[in-house]
C-alpha cells in the first residue's frame, strides 16, 4: 500500500473499530439492563464513527489518495459500522421474549435494515464505479443520493431508539413497552425502505453559502456551540431532530419534484431514476 493511501485507510479504520466495538459491547451487555447508557454510549462511538466516514474520503480528496481498495475498504466499514451495529443495539434494548410474535417481527425489522443498507451501499459502490469517468455525470451525481444514505439511516434508527428510552420520551409521550417496540419495528422498516429506494437525499457536500467569510464563521462557531451543548446534555433531542430532519427534507423536496412533474424544472436534481441502478 502506498504511503499516501496510509491515512485516509487509518481513518476508515478507526470508524470501523467504533463500529465493532459497540456490536462488542452490547453483545456483552445484559438485555434489558441499562439500555438507556448502552444507547447513549453507543450512540456518542457510531457519531465518531460517521465523523471518520466523512474525513477519511475529504482526506483522501485534498491528498488525492483516493484508490479502489480505499472505496472498496469505507463500503465494508459502513457496512458494519452503520448497517449492522444499530440492528444488534435495536435488538439488544429491546430484550423481547423469543419465541414471540413481536421478537419475529423485532428480527425481521432488523435484518431488513440491514439488508437494505448493504444494498445500498454496493449501488452507491457501482454506479460510482461507473460515472467516474464522466466529469459531466460524476458533478451530477455528487449533487444528491439516490436513496436514504447509510449513516443517515444508522442516526435516524439510533436517534428514535435512544429518544424513546429517555427521559423526554417518558415525559411528553409516554407510551406501553409493547407500542415503543413496534414503532421501532415499523421506523426500521421504513428506513430499510428509504435506503433502497430511488428518492433523493441532498448531498451535504455541495452546500455552497454565498455570505462574507467573517459572518460565515461566525455563524459556524455558533452552531458549533448550540450543537456541542446539545451533545453533551441533551444528545436525544438534538441526535433526533437532526436526524429526522434530514430524512423529512429529502422526502419533502423528492414529493415536491413528484408533484411538479418532469416537465416543471422545480429541484429537477430531484427526479426520480427510471434507470435499473
Amino acid at each position: 500500500m502506498k504511503q499516501s493511501y496510509f491515512l485516509p485507510n487509518v481513518i476508515t479504520g478507526f470508524g470501523l473499530s467504533c463500529g465493532l466495538f459497540v456490536i462488542f459491547k452490547v453483545n456483552m451487555s445484559e438485555p434489558g439492563i441499562g439500555a438507556y447508557e448502552l444507547l447513549y454510549s453507543s450512540g456518542l462511538l457510531l457519531l465518531l464513527a460517521a465523523f471518520a466516514d466523512l474525513l477519511d474520503g475529504a482526506v483522501a480528496r485534498v491528498i488525492r489518495a483516493e484508490s479502489e481498495f480505499g472505496s472498496m475498504f469505507d463500503s465494508l466499514a459502513d457496512a458494519v459500522s452503520f448497517g449492522v451495529a444499530p440492528s444488534v443495539l435495536f435488538l439488544k434494548s429491546l430484550a423481547l421474549q423469543p419465541a414471540t410474535g413481536l421478537s419475529f417481527f423485532a428480527v425481521a425489522g432488523a435484518m431488513l435494515y440491514t439488508i437494505s443498507g448493504v444494498l445500498r451501499l454496493v449501488r452507491f459502490t457501482v454506479r460510482a464505479h461507473e460515472v467516474k469517468a464522466n466529469k459531466e455525470a460524476l458533478n451530477s451525481y455528487k449533487k444528491n443520493f439516490t436513496g436514504l444514505p447509510i449513516p443517515a439511516a444508522a442516526a435516524g434508527a439510533i436517534s428514535v431508539n435512544l429518544f424513546l428510552h429517555s427521559v423526554f420520551s417518558n415525559d411528553w409521550i409516554p407510551m406501553p413497552y409493547q407500542l415503543k417496540a413496534i414503532v421501532l419495528i415499523c421506523f426500521m422498516i421504513l428506513l430499510g425502505y428509504l435506503m433502497i429506494s430511488k428518492w433523493k437525499f441532498p448531498s451535504l457536500k455541495t452546500l455552497h453559502f454565498r455570505v462574507p467569510s467573517f459572518h460565515l464563521i461566525l455563524v459556524t462557531v455558533l452552531l458549533a456551540i448550540f450543537i456541542l451543548y446539545g451533545i453533551f446534555y441533551y444528545l436525544p433531542l438534538v441526535l433526533l431532530v437532526c436526524s429526522l430532519g434530514y430524512i423529512f427534507l429529502g422526502c419533502v423536496l423528492t414529493t415536491i419534484r413528484l408533484i411538479a412533474g418532469k416537465k416543471s424544472k422545480t429541484l429537477v436534481d430531484f427526479e426520480i431514476d427510471d434507470d435499473k441502478n
